[in-house]
C-alpha cells in the first residue's frame, strides 16, 4: 500500500509539474503568411537565379560548339 501511494504521489508531482510548464506563444496568422511569403519569394529568386546561371552556361557551351564546327569546316576546306 505504501508503494501504491508513493507512486501516486509521484505521479501527482509529474503531472503537476508538467501542467505548469509554459507553452510558447503561438505567432499570429498575419505573421506566419508574412513569413511563408518571404521565404517563398526567397526560393524563387533563388530557383530564377539558378536558372539564369544554366541558361548561360547553356548559351556558352552552344557558342564554343558552334565556333568548333566553324573551324572545323574551315580546315576541311581549306
Amino acid at each position: 500500500m505504501k508503494k501504491l501511494l508513493l507512486s501516486f504521489a509521484a505521479v501527482a508531482v509529474i503531472a503537476s509539474t508538467y501542467s505548469c510548464r509554459e507553452t510558447p506563444e503561438e505567432k499570429p496568422v498575419e505573421v506566419e503568411i508574412n513569413e511563408t511569403e518571404y521565404e517563398i519569394k526567397e526560393a524563387g529568386e533563388s530557383a530564377a537565379d539558378r536558372a539564369e546561371d544554366a541558361l548561360n552556361e547553356a548559351g556558352d557551351a552552344i557558342e564554343n560548339a558552334a565556333e568548333e564546327v566553324h573551324n572545323e569546316v574551315h580546315d576541311a576546306t581549306h
